[in-house]
Parts: C-alpha cells; structure tokens; sequence
C-alpha cells in the first residue's frame, strides 16, 4: 500500500494545468454502448475509476483503447454485447450502474449488481430503475443484482423527486435510442449531464435542454461514431484553489471553466481568499492579512455548493479566524475525515449533518487515513498548510479521482512524497 508524506508550511506558487472531469468522463464512455460505431474521447484523466471503468466495458465486448499518454479513449462497441455485468468489476466503482441504461437501450436487457464506490452515505438507485421503468423496462431485484428488460423502450414524461445526477444520466442515454419523446423534469443540471448531452448529440442523439431542470429527448433509431472532448474538471480546480488558500500561495490554474466554479469561486471570497480571471487562468492568492476568515457552508445540488469541495473546504476553515458551520445535505455520511482533522488539532463538533469549526491557528503534523476520494484530498490540503509532517494512508482512494495529485503540488513548490508503505 502506499501513502503520502508531507511535509506541511510552504506556499504554493506557478501554474497547473487542470484535466478532464472524472465525474464527466465515466458516463460518457458508458454512453459509448449506444453505438456500434467507434467513439473518441479526448481529455480522459489517468485516473483508478478510468480504468475500472475501461474493464468493465471490456468485459461486455466493447473494445477500449486507451492512449494514456495523450488521454485520448476509442471505444467500439460494434460486436455482440453482453447483457451481463460482474460483480467483481461492478463492485470497484459507484459509476459503473451507468451501464444500465444503454445497455437496456441496446440489447434489451441488462443483468447489475448494486453498485460501490465510496461509503459517503446511502444512494440508492430507485430514481434510475423508476425512470427506466416509465420508458417501459420490466425491473426485478434479487440477492444483490438488478434485472431489467424491454422489447423496445418508449418515451415516457418522467419526473424526479430528487434532481440526482447519476438517475438523470441513465435516463436520458435509455431515451436516446426509446421510441417518440421523453421529458424529464427536476432533472439535474449539472455541467457533467451538459458534456453527457453534447457527446450524445454530437453521436446523432437529439437533446434538448440539458442544463435546465426539464430535458427533452427525442428518439432515434441509432447513433453514428463521433469525436468528444471531456470538460474540465471543477472538483480537481476547487481542490488546487483551497490549496493556495490553505498554504498562502499564489496559483494560476489553466483549463477551467470559470461559470462551473461560482460558488466556490464565491465562498473562497467570503473566506478573504483573492481569485481574479487574468489572460492566463484563474489566479488564487492566500487570505489578505495571512488567514481566512470564518465562512458558513451549505452543500446542494448545482448550482449550490458542491458536496464534493465540502471537506476541502473543511481543511481551510480549520484554521480560519472564527466560527464557521457546515452543513452536508447531500449525503448522509460525509463527515468521516472530521476525526482525521482533529487528530491534526482541528477543534470540530459534529451535531447532526452540520459540523461546527472553531478556527484554530494552524494544524499539526500527523498519521491519518485518507476515508474516502473527497476527504483524502482535504487530508493533503490540511497536511500542506500544517506545521510538521503528515502520513496519509490508503491514498488509492484519492488516485481514485485525481490524476497525479502529488506530481502537480511539487510542480508548485509542495513538498509531497508518494511512498510505499512497505519500504
């Protein structure tokens, strides 16, 4: 197993240049069954998830190259799919119930196991299979897998109780090939479905209102081959703009989408952290005066704040000035690297979904366990700005969802070393 060491109190400084969205790439490539005609995806970060994602298509017949170098995918899914998924494969990554709808779509039936991923919290699949089963699909769950079947699917005027972007996903890549047109409405509106939208229509589909919370979709009969390149990723962007936060630096990043980052764009103010859009990125600087100062969190869907930056966030406002309060409405269980912060002399109480932060100054050095994707990076963050050296253990969950974290902070002047825990 490896871990990284760091060695915390050094300002970050340069530029870096942010990759390709995970959150985006993993529903575009399952869409990649639609076709049986060959797919580019360009932008694709060399990412744990990538690549178990990759097997899993695999291992359904598609064929997949990956040209990591220049992070660019084909994907062919022109043979014989098959309708079964393993649970070996499917059990590594949470994305991988995105396979359901297109490959109900093309094949007519479709054979899953209930998804993995992170322990963040409960989230259940029951929108995707209510959605699914209003185009038309026969859904039955037994002994940890789902079944769903369908001679041909229909457009269907479907409404969600929650705007989840993963049921919104599935249902419109079902709809592109179902007969007549489906409406979906409370649907999300995140940036990733708007990429999803975009590669599918640039394939033949015809989608409108991706973006907004009612999204139509009009069935074709088929989809063609078609050349795709992935958005950049708003969760790695607002990881490395709290790490300037966090350490006092000053970082320009490149290749972001500036819209996709309001909120925290607007939190990192309220905090008295300085970000500008010069000509060559979006420039952070540390707080004015030397410290953050406290600022109240509320995660929502988009465009509220992303429950995926609230323990990034949590690694700056423990050491800003004052009380701030954050609050996880998304997920149930997003707390678990409170007990890690704390054991670095963070001052948090948790009552209920919010946690209260007493700012302390600054963190100690300390050996703490990356829990999951999110909170590992806020570890790394916390770790860079504290006094002493760190231990982060199990960090296959950060490579999870960032490609090369520690090659790009020692970029900026961080000084980070992946290790193996063995050595």
């Amino acid at each position: 197993m490896e871990k990284f060491i760091v060695n915390g109190g050094r300002p970050l400084a340069g530029t870096v240049r942010i990759g390709g969205s995970k959150n985006a790439v993993l529903p575009v490539m399952a869409a990649a069954l639609l076709t049986g005609e060959k797919c580019v995806i360009r932008g694709v970060p060399r990412l744990s998830d990538v690549a178990a994602m990759e097997d899993i298509l695999e291992s359904l017949g598609a064929s997949v190259k990956w040209d990591k170098r220049a992070g660019v995918i084909t994907i062919a899914a022109d043979g014989r799919l098959l309708p079964e998924a393993s649970y070996e494969l499917v059990s590594r990554l949470r994305a991988s119930f995105q396979i359901t709808g297109p490959l109900l779509a093309r094949t007519g039936s479709v054979k899953i196991p209930m998804p993995g991923g992170c322990a963040i919290g409960t989230r259940p699949v029951d929108l995707h299979l209510k959605g699914l089963a209003a185009l038309g699909a026969e859904i039955e769950q037994e002994h940890g897998f789902v079944r769903a079947k369908a001679r041909r699917l229909e457009g269907a005027k479907i409404y969600l109780d929650f705007p989840s972007v993963g049921a919104t996903e599935n249902i419109v890549m079902a709809a592109v090939l179902a007969r007549g047109q489906t409406v979906l409405e409370n649907s999300a509106v995140e940036p990733e479905i708007v990429d999803l939208a975009n590669f599918l229509n640039s394939a033949g589909a015809d989608i409108r209102g991706a973006g907004t919370d009612t999204i139509k979709v009009n069935g074709v009969k088929e989809l063609r081959a078609t050349d795709h390149t992935i958005i950049p990723d708003r969760i790695e962007a607002g990881t490395f703009m709290v790490a300037a936060a966090v350490t006092g630096g000053d970082v320009t990043l490149t290749n972001v989408v500036c819209d996709h980052l309001k909120p925290v764009i607007a939190k990192l103010k309220e905090a008295n952290v300085s970000v500008s859009e010069t000509a060559k990125g979006l420039r952070v600087c540390g707080a004015k005066g030397g410290a953050a100062v406290a600022s109240d969190i509320k995660t929502l869907p988009y465009p509220g704040f992303p429950t995926d930056m609230q323990a990034q966030f949590m690694a700056l406002l423990a050491t800003a000035r004052g009380t701030s309060i954050v609050t996880e409405t998304v997920f149930e269980n997003r707390f678990m690297h409170v007990g890690e912060l704390k054991r670095m002399g963070a001052d948090i109480k948790i009552d209920s979904r919010s946690a209260v932060l007493e700012g302390v100054g600054r963190l100690m050095g300390a050996q703490v366990r990356a829990t999951d994707l999110r909170a590992g990076a806020a570890l790394v963050l916390a770790a860079l700005g504290a006094s002493g050296a760190t231990e982060i253990d199990d960090i296959y969950h950060i490579d999870r969802g960032y490609c090369q974290l520690d090659q790009k902070l020692q970029s900026l002047g961080a000084d980070i070393r992946r290790v193996n825990d063995g050595a």
